[in-house]
């Protein structure tokens, strides 16, 4: 193994620790801030709902065209750096002006929050779309990309669980010491955008890509766009399958805090619970290389929807106070949804290999937009659902979990746990019945374009 692949494993993967961070804060929890820290009305939250879904719809269908610039960016940096850099510097000031108190109230909020939470979408896309999209550029092999691609998703997942597990006892004692929980969020928003900067850093000046892929000339049109996504067939039902999936996901954590706080009465237990499952998913992504050496990805993915069929189902029909059930339940949900999240990466890489062999150009960006175009997707869904049902269900009125109904408690339950689970066993069946890019056929593909002259060598897992 080469130098080459070892060092991008490290330095790739550290560089979306901060990222992950800043997203998580965003989207998980944004409308907590909203709601329970700066408390805005109802009035105000309905609005900021509706537009929260029209920007994230909106700079979801941003991703192909960024996908679009990058495949056809050329500078002496490569087409990827340039762009995660300005991205990481921009979504990183947009993060902690959203998490700034300004005092406003009624249609001056809402302006201020449409320009700001606009401005931060379209800035993390710049970021994203050239971050991951630069995976299938760090090597061919399918064992080397799960090796590449799993630590970065453990890093990723360090950052996520430290945002889910921190952000309540951190903030709590900042606000305690700050006599003010939104000064708090705020020196927290400073805290995460700084290591996310500092790790981007790592990722520009370490990362080196494959000189196995041949530099292409070739300018993708705006016209074709729409031609490269739905040609290539596998890509399409990868991002099908994903977007079912990701919605029923983040529909899930989004709940979380509220779940906690609402239903089992104890906010201060949702950062224990977050660490638990934290370490168990990164201990799942840990092991996911050995085990894509043993069996083929098809049954570890049925094995994957299995552990969380389970976990949804025992955490469903669990006593709200039942905190073993609840534990077990969440650590074989996120182990199993560690082993998905790390797959679905590795089906956009190789759908890049595919659709340069089928369509004749390599369009590694565009091909990688639809990964963060589905999270914002599912985000928005996940969003909206989260917001109405903590509106209609009485919890945004309550002060404590006393205050909300058994039937606004179930309402919660079902639409935290039952509407997720029937989408991403819609994703399952869709994967299995549909997809068909294996380790064979991935070996194929690669020495067909190596025999095209597409490729500067072929390696061969």
């Amino acid at each position: 193994m080469n130098q080459l692949h070892k060092s991008n494993r490290f330095t790739f993967g550290i560089g979306t620790i901060g990222r992950d961070m800043v997203y998580s804060l965003i989207s998980m929890y944004l409308t907590f801030y909203l709601t329970d820290v700066i408390e805005v009305s109802t009035k105000v939250l309905w609005w900021i709902t509706g537009i929260t879904l029209l920007c994230r719809v909106f700079d979801a269908f941003n991703d192909p065209i960024m996908g679009l610039i990058v495949d056809n960016t050329h500078s002496r940096f490569g087409k990827f750096k340039p762009w995660i850099a300005l991205g990481a510097v921009l979504s990183s000031i947009f993060t902690v002006l959203l998490f700034t108190d300004f005092h406003t109230k009624g249609s001056a909020f809402v302006i201020l929050y449409t320009i700001l939470y606009l401005s931060w979408g379209i800035s993390f896309t710049i970021n994203d779309i050239s971050y991951w999209s630069m995976l299938p550029s760090l090597s061919l092999l399918q064992s080397e990309r799960e090796k590449i691609g799993s630590i970065a998703r453990i890093c990723a997942n360090i950052g996520l669980f430290f945002v889910v597990a921190g952000i309540v006892p951190i903030t709590k004692a900042w606000g305690t010491s700050l006599d003010s929980l939104p000064k708090a969020y705020f020196y927290f928003s400073l805290l995460v955008v700084a290591i996310m900067l500092a790790g981007q850093m790592i990722t520009l000046f370490g990362v080196r890509e494959s000189h196995q892929i041949k530099e292409q000339k070739q300018h993708t049109s705006l016209k074709e766009l729409l031609f490269v996504i739905i040609k290539n067939d596998q890509l399409t039902i990868t991002a099908v399958a994903m977007a079912l999936f990701m919605i029923g996901y983040v529909t899930t954590t989004s709940f979380g805090i509220y779940f906690f706080k609402y239903a089992y009465g104890n906010e201060d237990m949702y950062a224990i619970f977050a660490l638990i499952l934290g370490v168990s998913q990164i201990a799942a992504l840990s092991i996911f290389p050995m085990l894509g050496k043993r069996y083929e990805r098809k049954t570890l993915y049925t094995f994957s929807i299995i552990l969380v069929l389970i976990g949804y189902l025992l955490f469903f029909f669990s006593s709200n106070h039942n905190m073993i059930l609840i534990g077990i339940s969440g650590v074989l949900i996120f182990v199993g949804q560690a082993f998905v999240q790390i797959m679905m990466l590795m089906f956009l890489a190789d759908s890049v290999d595919y659709g340069h062999w089928k369509l004749g150009k390599r369009n590694d960006s565009i091909s990688f937009s639809l990964q963060p175009f589905i999270n914002k997707i599912g985000g928005a869904v996940a969003n909206g659902i989260v917001t109405v049902i903590v509106i209609v269900s009485g919890i945004k009125n309550a002060s404590s979990a006393k205050d909300v109904t058994s039937g606004g408690l179930l309402m919660m339950k079902i639409a935290m746990l039952l509407f997720p689970l029937l989408c991403i066993l819609c994703s399952y069946i869709l994967y299995r019945s549909k997809y068909k890019i294996d380790r064979k056929l991935h070996n194929q593909i690669l020495q067909d374009l190596a025999e095209r002259g597409e490729l500067n060598t072929v390696e061969s897992d």
